[in-house]
């Protein structure tokens, strides 16, 4: 049995890919499983693809299929992982070379669900450490996760008991992913290092901003319903309630007001205003909001009506 399985998804990322592999092969933690899916990718990928496979058949196993997206390809590869531990990572990032020893390690020592680490965010002229608040139980790990699934190591039991998945053809698909597997995790660790090296890339989905930014609204619909479904919304609800207003009031915000489209801008706007009014009428009385004082949570607690059309207007021209 591997000790880690790093599951990476590919599509026309010729670009990219090779940087990506190179950093996996060559990773310190020598009992390490990389899998490939290439989702139907139509550029030169496949060939570099195929020769890291052919230079390295003990540690690379590739997969194809047709063009599903991310979450499908990383759900596709899950049953084939073998590792003890599960980490995603996209093909246009890379890692640093002993990222997966120093988190599995730590994993081992400490008897962690989860291990998650730094990162930077890599932009073509310059990069930023992110460094993420270290949480403390699943409530708390709510509030703070930062919900990507590419800094994470993530025991594979838990996957196969709970048989989590990304949503398929949605947007935000990390953290739909992310806020179902919390309540599962009840040790999570924190290497304190930058070890992902996340790639800022023009035309990158993360970078597009359209119609489909409304996505998150249906991806935290599916969480709500998650937990009410599994018997656990009440333990959950002052965070999963925080967490709804934040994405709403804040990332989401940013990018609707990026929307090139006036009509479709002051639509989504609108769509988010009412949702969360409606969803959640008292939310400027809950109790995480209340008592989180940072400039994120200063700005949500000053946002009613009118405040909330002057911050739009004010962040389309930033």
């Amino acid at each position: 049995m591997p000790k880690v399985s790093v599951i990476v998804p590919f599509y026309n990322v010729e670009g990219y890919i090779e940087k990506c592999l190179e950093t996996l092969v060559n990773q310190t933690l020598q009992d390490i499983e990389i899998i490939l899916v290439n989702d139907g990718s139509k550029d030169n990928s496949i060939l570099i693809a195929k020769r890291f496979l052919e230079k390295y058949p003990e540690k690379i196993v590739y997969l194809e299929k047709e063009n599903g997206g991310l979450s499908d390809s990383r759900n596709y590869a899950m049953p084939y992982a073998k590792g003890e531990y599960i980490a995603f990572l996209d093909s246009d990032d890379y890692v640093e070379k002993d990222m997966y020893e120093k988190m599995y390690q730590l994993a081992k020592k400490e008897n962690s669900d989860m291990v998650e680490c730094d990162f930077y965010w890599e932009y073509p002229d310059k990069k930023k450490i992110d460094t993420g608040e270290v949480y403390s139980g699943q409530n708390e790990m709510l509030e703070k996760v930062r919900v990507v699934a590419w800094n994470k190591l993530i025991k594979k039991d838990i996957l196969d008991k709970t048989k989590i998945q990304f949503p398929k053809g949605l947007r935000y698909e990390d953290v739909e992913f992310t806020y179902k597997l919390i309540p599962f995790l009840n040790k999570v660790s924190f290497l304190k290092e930058p070890c992902v090296h996340y790639v800022q890339r023009d035309g990158s989905i993360s970078n597009t901003q359209n119609e489909r930014n409304q996505e998150i609204f249906d991806v935290l619909e599916h969480v709500l319903e998650f937990y009410k479904e599994n018997g656990i919304y009440d333990k959950f609800k002052n965070e999963l309630e925080y967490v709804y207003v934040r994405y709403a009031f804040c990332s989401s915000l940013l990018r609707i007001v990026k929307i090139p489209d006036e009509n479709l801008q002051q639509r989504l706007l609108d769509k988010t205003w009412e949702n969360v009014n409606t969803k959640f009428p008292n939310w400027k009385q809950n109790p995480v909001l209340k008592k989180n004082k940072s400039l994120k949570d200063l700005y949500l607690k000053t946002i009613n009506k009118t405040t909330y059309k002057i911050y739009c207007t004010i962040l389309g021209l930033i």
